[in-house]
């Protein structure tokens, strides 16, 4: 097995320096991504994460999985770094400039939140392929954007709430109100309304822009759930990373039915003790996604541009995992003829509430 090599995160000061020291002196060979041969004749990929880091059993751990997954198959070298509590812009510009400078090629960004680092690391290493997951607003000849429709899988989600309550009342629970998580928030309640106009959401957001605690605090997730619990609610779907995993605890403690993200999170080892409470999950193939990008640099032929991935593709979708799930034959038949709906475009699904 091959070991993954973590990048100590620098402080604001030393990024500033950093990026004055290029801005005075232009253009530098520091500049350009290493050879292979520099870097020991291995050839190496790099992610950095989002808020919450790896472990979070969710979005970032699904990009973990796509970094070892090209490790093992494509026998190259990977690196990660870490966020850090309370970072600014200047800390991720540093970061991916050092991932960069190490000769990884790609670099990928996890979160629509690197997408103003990107902009200013990207056209300093035109040799180097930039990925960011959650973002199109940032464009270039070697960025590429790895995005999805959440809203098709949340539909799904939605469809499978609608059937499994028996109070007619569902909860929403989002990390951070920013237009992505809308997207969740958007299909969901589609998709429940859909299967049961007469059926209740609940919709709560945890933290609002500037503070992203809403991705990364258990506590605001178990707090959040537990009150829509209390009104009534027996399906909680959180979009909220890290702080999902305290809506999924709520839900459990009270005996209720928890909707996942991102990863198929039945199967995360951190979630065991909850999972039998956990229907189903929606799957966002981010592990693909940087598995395909780290391949397609490694092939020569990077791919750059807007990368979607739908239902049309697998690329969201609904988990089976939980053996309750796959006896519910009435909620599965409900959920296939909506995936089958949503491909044929005979159901268009809303991307804000």
């Amino acid at each position: 097995m091959r070991r993954i090599t973590r990048i100590a995160t620098v402080g604001i000061a030393s990024a500033a320096l950093a990026l004055s020291a290029t801005a005075c002196g232009g253009k530098k060979s520091s500049d350009a991504a290493a050879s292979p041969s520099e870097s020991g004749g291995q050839k190496s990929a790099a992610i950095a994460y989002d808020i919450g880091g790896r472990g979070d059993q969710s979005f970032n751990d699904a990009a973990y999985a796509g970094l070892k997954k090209a490790e093992t198959d494509l026998k190259i070298k990977g690196a990660e770094a870490e966020p850090t509590d309370g970072e600014g812009e200047a800390d991720k510009v540093q970061r991916l400039t050092e991932l960069a400078r190490k000769g990884n090629n790609p670099v990928i960004g996890v979160g629509f939140a690197y997408a103003p680092a990107i902009k200013k690391v990207a056209p300093k290493f035109p040799n180097t392929t930039f990925g960011i997951i959650d973002d199109t607003s940032v464009t270039g000849p070697n960025v590429a954007n790895m995005v999805f429709n959440e809203e098709q899988g949340s539909y799904l989600a939605g469809v499978a709430a609608a059937k499994a309550s028996k109070t007619g009342t569902v909860g929403f629970i989002g990390g951070v109100e920013v237009p992505l998580i809308k997207k969740f928030e958007a299909g969901f309640a589609q998709g429940v309304k859909d299967t049961n106009p007469n059926a209740k959401v609940l919709s709560a957001y945890l933290t609002q822009p500037p503070n992203f605690d809403g991705f990364a605090k258990p506590d605001l997730g178990k707090a959040a759930a537990q009150g829509q619990l209390d009104a009534g609610a027996d399906v909680i779907y959180a979009a909220a990373g890290l702080a999902g995993s305290g809506a999924i605890e709520a839900a459990s403690t009270k005996g209720k039915w928890a909707i996942g993200v991102d990863s198929d999170q039945y199967n995360q080892a951190g979630l065991a003790k909850y999972k039998d409470s956990i229907l189903t999950s929606v799957t966002k193939d981010v592990s693909d996604s940087v598995f395909n990008l780290i391949k397609s640099v490694e092939d020569g032929k990077p791919t750059t541009g807007e990368i979607r991935y739908g239902l049309d593709k697998d690329g969201v979708g609904l988990a089976d995992s939980n053996p309750k799930y796959k006896e519910m034959t009435d909620l599965i038949a409900a959920v296939e003829k909506a995936k089958a709906d949503i491909i044929a475009k005979k159901i268009t699904v809303k991307t804000a509430p």
